[in-house]
């Protein structure tokens, strides 16, 4: 009985040559592709059980408030800056948070977030100019995790921001020691091209994320502690 054959292969050498090449290429795609969603997937990871939606959020003493561009006037909130402000009002209208601690770029190219984000809080949301704390040295995420532990001192706290930030803010200031849980914030008037790009934009983000956490990188501007938290909470 003769032994089976294996098929020949009569494509012209050149074309073997370049679909070798093309499996190649294609390979290393994929390893590229798995390798830098490994940052992705822990956030991802570290956030589940500790993400909620603006109902069902728990209860704690100080909500933290990521900041983001302000509107092109420099004077009012955009959008997505003006959802993460509207869920921290009713978090502290309903009693899930007594406390405001907002973060921002206080000479940012969009202007003075914290500033715009203390104002639209106390004079169109209705909170009590005594609880808001605002901090002008939360560059990023990161920073802000760190700010929030070690100048204020705060160790439980609620998050907030649009949910294709979330899981990367939870992971993080919960990998620095912090009890956080997130708050999706509302986003009116974000349109759904809008929050692809963003969503896109936060997926690249998290290589950086793990990166500054696993090097414990130190903040940007370093502070001394600062009782204005506790102050706000006292009031």
């Amino acid at each position: 009985m003769r032994g089976l054959r294996a098929p020949v292969d009569d494509r012209p050498p050149a074309v073997r040559r370049w679909r070798r090449r093309l499996r190649r290429v294609a390979v290393l795609g994929v390893v590229v592709l798995a390798l830098s969603s490994v940052p992705w997937m822990w956030t991802t990871l570290g956030a589940r059980g500790h993400t909620h939606d603006e109902a069902g959020a728990p209860v704690a003493d100080v909500v933290i408030v990521l900041g983001t561009a302000a509107a092109a006037d420099g004077r009012q909130p955009g959008d997505r800056l003006a959802g993460r402000l509207e869920t921290a009002a009713e978090l502290v209208r309903t009693g899930r948070a007594r406390a405001v601690l907002v973060f921002g770029d206080g000479g940012g190219t969009s202007g003075d977030e914290p500033t715009v984000m203390t104002a639209y809080l106390t004079e169109r949301l209705g909170v009590d100019p005594g609880r808001v704390v605002a901090d002008p040295f939360g560059l990023d995420t990161y920073d802000s995790c760190v700010r929030a532990r070690d100048v204020y001192g705060v160790e439980r706290a609620l998050i907030v921001t649009q949910s294709y930030h979330l899981s990367r803010a939870v992971t993080l200031c919960r990998h620095l020691g912090l009890d956080v849980d997130g708050v999706a914030a509302r986003c009116d008037g974000c349109g759904s091209v809008m929050l692809a790009g963003k969503a896109v934009r936060d997926y690249l983000a998290s290589g950086k994320a793990a990166w500054d956490a696993f090097r414990e990188r130190p903040p940007a501007v370093r502070s001394p502690a600062n009782p204005a938290v506790r102050d706000a909470l006292r009031s």
